[in-house]
């Protein structure tokens, strides 16, 4: 039986790839923060045969003394501070975790494990930022926030370990992935969990920032199958994951009300608030080398994704 650790396995990616593992015959391990809420509820319906440990990102003597114990054959980095807006507001925090946080972690698999395992690091469209569409594994990065700077350190740092050391370890370049287990602090889960409750009554409106901003926008579920992929592999690489196709805030907006029978225009309010200092106006991916090389193609659609929020949450 395989084992894999998975470090963010209480998050949205984390609780589908921990589900994948568990079909496919592994023996899961996850880490978890101490919290003084329960912060396990996506695992709740498969928790019992899940192995959990406190560890953080920004302890490397924790890191350390897990793989030590573990000793995971593959290993997927999924832990960040990945709330972009939030980034602005606490970037120190947020390169610590998301930018040094991957060091710890790879010099720890280099002297606890070497060359006995593969890592997936969970890489984002965000270090795209200003780059123009479409954006593929060749297109330069711009990042534009603190969060898209720190996943440019973490990726350029697992390319030098993978050069300098020969670990098997790889960037998935993941475009926005979202899903009923989405939390609700990103516009997608933001405007469907409104939305239900606009049709209960009990909201009369929703305060969105830039409406017109593109995003390729997947099914997570789809994009932890890749992850697997790429650690399958006799080579490590770098892979963006992505539907290749944009649609904006304003497109979702549309679809999720049009399901309720709803013109989002009587209920949708842009608010300055919500725009970021620096935007990110269009990310759009080119998946084709995944295609070719893991053969991984996405089998959920736009229109798909926003029917299965929309029905999870009204």
């Amino acid at each position: 039986m395989p084992t894999a650790l998975i470090i963010g396995i209480t998050g949205q990616d984390g609780s589908y790839l921990a589900e994948l593992l568990l079909e496919k015959g592994y023996e899961v391990h996850g880490t978890v923060r101490r919290a003084s809420v329960d912060n396990t509820t996506r695992l709740h319906g498969f928790i019992d045969k899940l192995h959990l440990h406190y560890a953080d990102l920004s302890d490397g003597v924790s890191l350390f003394t897990l793989l030590e114990k573990t000793q995971p054959e593959e290993i997927y980095n999924l832990g960040a501070m990945s709330d972009v807006g939030v980034s602005f507001k606490e970037p120190i925090y947020s390169v610590d975790v998301t930018g040094t946080g991957t060091i710890r972690l790879l010099e720890a698999a280099l002297q606890v494990l070497g060359s006995n395992t593969r890592i997936y690091q969970a890489s984002s469209s965000e270090m795209f930022g200003s780059a123009p569409p479409p954006q593929n594994e060749l297109t330069p990065f711009h990042p534009r926030s603190p969060y898209g700077c720190a996943k440019v350190f973490s990726y350029h740092s697992v390319v030098n370990y993978r050069e300098a050391y020969g670990l098997h370890v790889s960037n998935g370049i993941l475009f926005n992935h979202e899903s009923p287990r989405r939390g609700e602090n990103f516009v997608t889960r933001k405007i469907t969990k409104a939305l239900g409750r606009i049709v209960r009554g009990e909201q009369k409106e929703l305060r969105l920032g830039n409406l017109e901003a593109k995003r390729d926008w997947g099914f997570a579920g789809d994009y932890v199958k890749a992850m697997w992929l790429m650690l399958q592999k006799d080579k490590p690489g770098d892979y963006v994951v992505a539907t290749g196709e944009a649609w904006s805030v304003r497109d979702f907006v549309e679809r999720a009300f049009s399901l309720r029978g709803l013109d989002y225009r009587e209920f949708v309010k842009t608010d300055p608030r919500f725009f970021r200092p620096s935007e990110v106006e269009h990310l759009l991916g080119d998946p084709s080398k995944a295609a070719l090389e893991l053969g991984w193609t996405p089998a959920v659609d736009f229109d798909g994704l926003v029917r299965m929020m929309v029905d999870n949450d009204t």
